[in-house]
């Protein structure tokens, strides 16, 4: 057909998605078995997860256009959860992990129909107060150390054989996997298109009859969920958590650089700039000093806000045009 326009790849289903997704999983999995340096899974750790935080803050903040200022808090209460049934029960890491998510989902769903009637920056308020009365209640919860902090005793092997660092990464592997997945499913799903259409105008939304309290609400929930699963492992990854470790700035502040960098209207865009802005910064700390790092996110968020607002993957479309 001389003078058509070419046929344009179909894109991939979601059943096929997450089979890839499973196979990327395990490929990763069984080239870990080979890797002997500790150190390699700390870094591979981390970058997943800031993966894992990206991509659930991108649920809310990317899709639904509702910046949220409160990820450290989420990130704190499921490490803090961890902490707490840990001491007290002594329960596996993956149930731990259920736990924080389930305890950070509620929270979600509270904090949901408090603050989503607020819009704009009302609402980005209204997140940041919640992580500062967050901080002040477990700086002051002693079953967990309060201030002073408390140690978990990282066990020396993993439950797959390997040191439990190992075990940590691949565990944060599976959960940045099921992260990007969900946020994959939901982007190509109804909910996405109502998202797409609260984040460009909500009152036209609600208008043409999109049910956008129960759709940011239920973001909210889950975006909450999975920042409180990623701060559950967190104890036995550092062994000394503190509320200045569990709240930490970076945290807050790469979460939100991160899907602005990669592009926040796509799943994929927090991959990118999670991955892209983790090794900058493990780079910058390695050669240079771990006190530049969030001098190095900044500089990088100022110019992408500057010369690319719509990131990485907002280049590559515009290109493609």
């Amino acid at each position: 057909m001389t003078g058509d326009a070419p046929l344009s790849r179909p894109p991939m289903g979601t059943l096929a998605f997450w089979c890839w997704a499973a196979a990327f999983t395990g490929v990763v999995y069984l080239a870990g078995r080979w890797v002997t340096n500790d150190y390699v899974f700390f870094a591979g750790y981390i970058v997943l997860q800031y993966v894992l935080l990206a991509t659930a803050w991108n649920i809310l903040g990317g899709y639904a256009g509702y910046v949220n200022f409160g990820t450290a808090a989420f990130f704190a209460i499921g490490a803090y959860i961890s902490t707490a049934l840990n001491k007290w029960l002594g329960l596996p890491l993956p149930a731990l992990i259920l736990a924080g998510a389930a305890v950070c989902g509620l929270i979600g769903l509270l904090m949901g129909g408090l603050t989503l009637k607020l819009q704009g920056v009302f609402f980005s308020i209204a997140t940041l107060a919640l992580a500062i009365v967050t901080q002040a209640l477990i700086t002051n919860w002693e079953y967990v150390g309060g201030a002073a902090g408390a140690y978990v005793i990282r066990p020396s092997r993993g439950p797959l054989g390997g040191s439990y660092v190992e075990y940590l990464f691949y565990t944060m592997l599976l959960l940045a996997t099921l992260a990007v997945c969900i946020a994959r499913t939901v982007e190509r799903s109804a909910a996405g298109f109502g998202l797409a259409a609260i984040r460009d105008d909500e009152a036209a939304a609600e208008a043409a009859g999109v049910p956008t309290m129960k759709l940011k609400v239920a973001t909210t929930v889950l975006s909450g969920a999975l920042m409180g699963a990623a701060g559950a492992p967190l104890p036995f990854f550092v062994t000394y958590l503190d509320p200045p470790s569990a709240f930490n700035l970076a945290v807050a502040v790469n979460t939100i650089a991160m899907p602005l960098v990669g592009g926040t209207a796509t799943w994929i865009g927090p991959v990118i700039g999670a991955v892209l802005l983790s090794i900058v910064q493990e780079a910058a700390m390695v050669t240079i000093s771990s006190a530049v790092n969030l001098l190095l996110v900044g500089l990088i968020m100022i110019g992408f806000i500057t010369l690319a607002p719509n990131g990485i993957m907002g280049l590559l479309r515009g290109r493609r045009r």
